[in-house]
């Protein structure tokens, strides 16, 4: 069996009370050929220092690790994009610098990429919370196209940072992330299974996704961040429309759409549900549909069809806060 260089890509940006703990798990990763390459992309606290902190005390990493500086701000996207620019490596695992891994995960990732001769492995994870982590179990298929579909659908998510993937799969086929388009920048990862010719699942869980803030089931939106949804929505609908998806998977085009909107009935502010019903009207009659959505859901999205808004705030404020304020915290 050979041992592929893995490179490790980390964006650093204001993250000094997370940064220790997700250095610590990288560097103590039982996988020895790796290259971990962290792009400090202007942070303005003490973050950078902190992971050179960490850095020095293994020693035997020092040579393997690259530090990228961006002069100014540029987003998740470009600082995702400056790593893969300057990596060297067969595989690429993106990592956020606020979250942590288990150290086995690129062994175990890197072992089924062998084996299998995987252009993709992924696998499940974890929501990991103050006092307590929530499994979260991915569905299993060896299947690029059924993968996509499941994406779609929303029962798979296209987190970037639970897959390890060649990389030549982005450089052959001229796939980047959407620059200076950060909310939603992740659906880049859709692209990538397009072109995959062999993925491989593990059922097992690596990495921890960090829930800053248990509270904030009612979410703030920008204009720029409805923006950069949109944009990253239909440049990839738009992509999977070239590659031949748009007659095949018509309703998952649907699916995926509602899923989009959703976040904006897990709000207690009724304005919230007006902008649910302005977003992808069209969608809206594949809400029962999509197998992949539970009937609490459907409902809920019905209650915004019939403009039941008083139901849809009391879901929130009595289910919503019971859920992420006593359960999941």
């Amino acid at each position: 069996m050979s041992y592929p260089l893995v490179s490790i890509i980390v964006p650093i940006y204001n993250v000094g009370r997370y940064i220790e703990k997700c250095v610590h798990s990288l560097m103590s990763q039982t996988y020895e050929n790796i290259e971990f390459i962290f792009v400090d992309d202007a942070s303005q606290d003490d973050s950078v220092n902190k992971m050179f902190s960490v850095i020095s005390q293994y020693q035997n990493r020092k040579h393997q690790v690259k530090i990228i500086e961006h002069q100014e701000n540029k987003g998740l996207p470009a600082a995702r994009n400056s790593g893969l620019a300057n990596s060297l490596g067969e595989y690429i695992f993106h990592c956020d610098s606020d979250d942590w891994v288990d150290s086995s995960m690129i062994t175990d990732m890197v072992n089924y990429a062998v084996k299998f001769d995987a252009d993709i492995v992924y696998a499940d994870f974890y929501l990991t919370y103050s006092k307590n982590d929530r499994y979260m179990k991915q569905p299993s298929s060896n299947s690029s196209l059924e993968c996509i579909k499941m994406m779609l659908q929303g029962s798979m998510k296209y987190n970037v940072w639970n897959k390890l993937i060649r990389k030549s799969v982005y450089t052959n086929n001229g796939i980047v992330f959407p620059a200076g388009r950060g909310m939603g920048e992740d659906m880049t990862i859709v692209k990538l299974f397009v072109h995959a010719k062999n993925v491989q699942y593990i059922p097992q869980a690596y990495y921890h996704y960090i829930q800053m803030n248990t509270n904030a089931h009612t979410k703030t939106y920008s204009k720029k961040h409805l923006e950069d949804v949109k944009y990253n929505a239909y440049n990839l609908l738009d992509y999977l429309q070239k590659e031949g998806f748009s007659n095949v998977y018509e309703s998952e085009f649907n699916f995926f759409k509602l899923n989009l909107k959703l976040p904006f009935l897990i709000s207690e502010k009724y304005k919230m549900y007006s902008l649910w019903r302005k977003w992808f009207p069209e969608s809206n009659k594949y809400i029962i549909k999509n197998p992949s959505v539970s009937i609490r859901i459907k409902l809920l999205q019905l209650l915004a069809i019939l403009k039941l808004d008083w139901l849809i705030w009391l879901y929130n404020v009595v289910f919503m806060r019971f859920i992420y304020g006593i359960i999941y915290r």
